[in-house]
């Protein structure tokens, strides 16, 4: 490998960032250039919402000074580009500019979905993904709003709620489904969110579908039609039904796209030198049995740039995602998963513990095999510790064992309320073990073995 190549990569997500930093670290000559048209600086695209509410300025997203991209020299070129040549290796730029590459990288991330819906181009309506959403939308809701309507009920619809929920904007949550994120979680988990949701005084429409956006005479959002033909008045539309690769500008080329950019275990496009990392990639076939071709969360982008680095350094790297892991939050409620946990499964192949806190706002659900090995699970309301299940889950550890070392993977214990005690008494109740974990063990490891 030539370490006068020069390396383009386009997107400054978590897979273009990690990516660059790694080939830097892997190889002190090669030359690398950034690109990206929505920021110059890499900044925490899951911080946004805390700089709508006020509780940071955008700057404090931004995890590296200016200086450390000159320093590691890692050139920023801000721009949006607008199209590639693939056989002379050149990019094209909305402004008319060009860039050569030797090797090209493409991390360009996700967009917000649109289905076509009448008005979905109206002034007020819109998603919730990149620097310019967050400014639109600091901008659309600043005043004049008596009402939002969100469409779609995923990750980033209940941060959208939230947010405008902060700024006390009355939020009407239109989602399909016969629960929230019932096509993800399963039901008691979906029932637990859908309760919170409504705790909070937002107006939450299961099995509801928009039908259309209406105007104003100023070209502007006034209200929306549900399927139902429910009219509901509104200043602002959220469009949170999931997002797709932002790939338009490569379709009608010669690089092979289909939802994404079509990419083997090594990242590698149809076209030699050219790869595809993050949101914006496409498996040819899945990567493991419990993952999808288009993996679309921040620390599997971050293992797609670190994995692409090594191969662009002459050290051909296959993708091994590992054991699934994903967490967010509802409101106030943290949420975790490991492994595989379906909405539905096969009672005849799997055995379901689950264990739900007297508030209403705690649980953790553990899936076994018929073996009783560990295959997933979920917690809400409280914090454990990934590499104990990832571990596990490896490992193929028995529930049983899981559930009796489950103090052991407290995140933090001292501030914790000892839910695992209530646990493994469930469990022993439903699977008619003995697992004990004294309250003397649990006091000894707050205040220290003297006690």
């Amino acid at each position: 490998m030539k370490n006068n190549r020069h390396v383009v990569i386009i997107g400054n997500g978590i897979s273009g960032v990690t990516c660059a930093r790694q080939l830097r670290k892997l190889d002190s000559h090669v030359k690398i250039t950034l690109i990206s048209g929505e920021s110059k600086y890499f900044f925490s695209r899951t911080a946004l919402m805390y700089v709508y509410m006020g509780h940071m300025k955008f700057e404090h997203t931004q995890p590296y000074e200016p200086w450390f991209w000159e320093k590691n020299r890692i050139d920023l070129v801000e721009g949006w580009v607008e199209s590639v040549d693939f056989t002379s290796k050149t990019l094209h730029f909305k402004s008319g500019d060009n860039l050569a590459y030797d090797d090209l990288v493409i991390a360009t991330g996700s967009k917000p979905n649109k289905f076509g819906w009448p008005g979905q181009d109206l002034m007020g309506v819109q998603g919730l993904y990149s620097k310019q959403d967050l400014e639109s939308m600091e901008s659309l809701t600043k005043e004049g709003v008596n009402r939002a309507v969100i469409v779609g009920g995923g990750l980033i619809g209940i941060e959208m709620a939230e947010m405008l929920a902060y700024k006390k904007i009355p939020v009407t949550f239109l989602v399909r489904e016969s629960g929230f994120w019932n096509n993800i979680l399963p039901k008691e988990e979906s029932e637990l969110v859908g309760r919170h949701i409504l705790e909070h005084h937002i107006d939450l429409r299961l099995e509801e579908e928009l039908a259309e956006i209406i105007s104003d005479q100023n070209g502007r959002v006034k209200a929306v039609k549900t399927k139902s033909g429910e009219e509901i008045l509104c200043q602002f539309v959220g469009l949170t039904a999931g997002v797709s690769p932002n790939i338009d500008f490569l379709k009608n080329s010669v690089l092979e796209v289909n939802r994404g950019v079509k990419v083997d275990f090594h990242f590698q496009t149809n076209i030699p030198n050219v790869y595809a990392i993050g949101d914006c990639a496409e498996f040819h076939q899945a990567p493991a049995e419990d993952r999808r071709p288009i993996e679309q969360v921040w620390y599997t982008g971050r293992m797609h740039g670190e994995t692409l680095a090594y191969t662009l350094n002459g050290q051909a790297t296959a993708y091994k995602p590992g054991v699934w892991f994903n967490s967010a939050k509802f409101l106030d409620i943290e949420y975790q998963t490991y492994g595989t946990v379906p909405p539905i499964w096969s009672a005849e192949e799997i055995t379901s513990f689950y264990w739900e806190h007297s508030s209403g706002k705690v649980a953790f659900r553990l899936l076994m095999n018929k073996s009783g090995e560990i295959k997933g699970v979920n917690n809400f309301g409280f914090r454990l510790r990934h590499e104990f299940f990832d571990r596990a889950i490896k490992e193929k550890w028995k529930g049983e064992n899981v559930i009796s070392k489950l103090e052991k993977a407290n995140f933090d214990p001292e501030f914790f309320a000892p839910y695992y005690l209530e646990i493994q008494k469930s469990f022993n109740a439903q699977f008619g073990t003995s697992i004990q974990t004294s309250k003397k063990t649990f006091i000894q490891k707050l205040f220290g073995a003297s006690v």
